[in-house]
């Protein structure tokens, strides 16, 4: 049993030293668009910002007042109402009744093999006249110089497409906890670095900002290629970079920043539709996923602190790797490195909602985004 604890341990650091420390490195090799300086008049070509909003009259008009004050000399802002209920469609109208650059389309219903969100971008798309296009989501804010500089980043490195990690706001200590952990498994499980590798099959697409060259958007399939794909922002990383355009990803910090949802429990009911989607609806990589985040984000604490000789050094090693990754997300977040110590509260806080995610849509027999059911039979064939 000894010998067995000391092999299950050694591969559990083996994974920090090897892959952890690789994925760390790439992390930190990511371009900031700060360092970029904003492109002159010249050099910039017409961007389309497109977004779907449904039900959002909260957080919309704040969105749209940073999209307006934008200094881009060649912006169009395509915002497509999706079935809202309440002001949305007000609010956007009104907007575009006083800015000239903000077009609005209203979508009344919903074809059959369509999810909101993708037939909404589609339809932004089919309305929009950019040479780059630019999907974001209706509640983030964008600082006045980030195009410019995110077209320098583009032309410096020659690419078809870019997504950009943002800021996500938290408040109180359980959102910290979350989303400095998740940001920590969104880098371990992607790989960000990777997705400017050609000869790596590593994909990024963040929902906040993902700016891709017409043609290749176009060449890759359009949304009509992640009709039903629940996670189709990062889905749309993938068909790009398949389609053999050329990817990145870079850090925005709060050149572009969102409130994704307020409170730890609207976070955790709202990725209910992500995480089983996440996994492809798949119950053998759910069990996969949820036993490696055991073993490798909450076995290694347990070693550090319970185990004796060789367990305790090979847990050590692990757990200084994991804490030291997790103070630079936190320090990139913007948040005390101190949230690198929940580390394993953080693990296992996920391993729930993923948990709740699966057993959620199995036992509805599918996903309610945005107050459409829609079949687990459709979803799973519309995995891409």
């Amino acid at each position: 049993m000894h010998v067995f604890g000391i092999g299950l341990f050694g591969l559990i650091a083996l994974f920090w030293v090897t892959y952890g420390l690789r994925v760390a490195y790439g992390a930190t090799r990511l371009p900031w668009v700060r360092d970029f300086l904003p492109a002159p008049d010249a050099n910039c070509p017409r961007i389309s910002l497109l977004f779907a909003a449904r039900d959002e009259e909260e957080k919309l008009p704040a969105a749209l007042a940073t999209l307006m004050e934008i200094d881009y000399p060649e912006l169009e802002v395509v915002a497509v109402d999706d079935r809202s209920q309440d002001a949305t469609g007000r609010i956007l109208d009104e907007f575009a009744a006083a800015h000239p650059r903000l077009r609005v389309v209203h979508v009344d219903t919903l074809p059959k093999g369509w999810l909101g969100k993708p037939h909404a971008l589609q339809k932004a798309y089919e309305a929009s006249s950019g040479e780059w296009l630019l999907f974001t989501d209706a509640d983030v804010r964008f600082k006045p110089d980030v195009l410019r500089r995110a077209i320098s980043l583009v032309q410096m490195h020659n690419l078809d497409h870019l997504t950009l990690l943002g800021d996500v706001e938290m408040i109180g200590f359980w959102e910290t906890v979350l989303i400095t952990f998740f940001g920590l498994g969104f880098h371990i499980a992607a790989n960000p670095a990777q997705a400017s590798n050609p000869r790596s099959s590593r994909y990024v697409g963040v929902g906040a900002f993902q700016l891709a060259q017409r043609s290749a958007y176009e060449a890759s399939g359009t949304h009509r290629r992640l009709a039903m794909e629940v996670v189709d922002d990062m889905k749309l990383g993938k068909i790009v970079k398949q389609a053999g355009f050329r990817s990145a990803c870079g850090v925005a910090q709060d050149s572009v920043a969102v409130r994704w949802h307020a409170g730890a429990g609207n976070l955790v009911r709202g990725v209910t539709k992500n995480f089983f989607a996440g996994a492809g609806y798949d119950l053998k990589v759910v069990a996969l996923q949820l036993a490696g985040l055991f073993m490798m984000d909450v076995l290694p604490f347990a070693g550090a602190v319970l185990g004796h000789g060789w367990i305790r050094g090979l847990s050590a090693i692990a757990v200084a790797i994991a804490m030291s990754f997790h103070v630079g997300v936190a320090w990139v977040m913007r948040v005390s490195p101190l949230y690198a110590l929940t580390h394993p509260l953080g693990a296992l806080l996920f391993s729930y909602m993923l948990l709740r995610s699966t057993v959620v849509t199995l036992w509805q027999g599918g996903v309610v985004w945005r107050d459409t059911f829609y079949p687990l039979e459709d979803l799973k064939r519309g995995v891409v």
